[in-house]
């Protein structure tokens, strides 16, 4: 008797095991919520690196702009100072860059395109170094390298991990133009 209990007992253990494994009403819950952590850090890795070349490209079309005065003599005439330079970079930034202590320019001349500043302004802690930072718009006909460097603040910062190049797990976004002046006298 003891043995025909046991018996039953395994049976509707089986049988309940069957009617809960075919049970298929929260299937999509629970795979969801399986592949949501992998999902949503693909999605936010994608935004973080899609706003990054945004704003890159932002940055670029801004120090393209800035520096056409320079390049035809109209900045060298105006007198324009580093602060005008500034003023004319951040009009281009068409309020999507925030224009504060967080973008550095570097604007120079060079002996030949081949001297151009290309070096990382980054010292060996991942600070911006900033110090030698200049704005030297040059004569006619000289090589100028204008460089803008703006310290990104990255948005997820745990999930962007590999995209942090500063300290303070920012990113250092950059952006230059070099050119030659134009003969201002012609």
């Amino acid at each position: 008797m003891f043995g025909a209990h046991e018996f039953s007992l395994s049976a509707r253990l089986r049988s309940r095991w069957q009617i809960f494994a075919k049970d298929r009403r929260g299937a999509a819950a629970v795979e969801f919520a399986m592949i949501a952590a992998p999902f949503f850090f693909l999605i936010f890795g994608l935004l973080e690196v899609c706003l990054i070349f945004i704003m890159t490209t932002v940055m670029e079309n801004a120090v393209s702009e800035a520096a056409r005065p320079l390049r035809t003599g109209e900045a060298q005439a105006a007198g324009m100072t580093a602060a005008d330079f500034r003023e004319a970079v951040c009009a281009g930034f068409l309020e999507i860059l925030e224009c504060d202590d967080r973008l550095s320019i570097d604007v120079r001349t060079a002996a030949d395109f081949g001297s151009t500043p290309t070096g990382s302004p980054l010292d060996e802690d991942g600070d911006l170094d900033n110090d030698d930072f200049i704005f030297e718009a040059g004569g006619a006909n000289d090589i100028v390298a204008v460089r803008l460097f703006y310290e990104w603040e990255l948005i997820t910062p745990a999930l962007s991990r590999p995209l942090v190049n500063m300290s303070g797990n920012k990113h250092l976004l950059q952006a230059s133009t070099v050119f030659r002046n134009e003969p201002f006298g012609s």
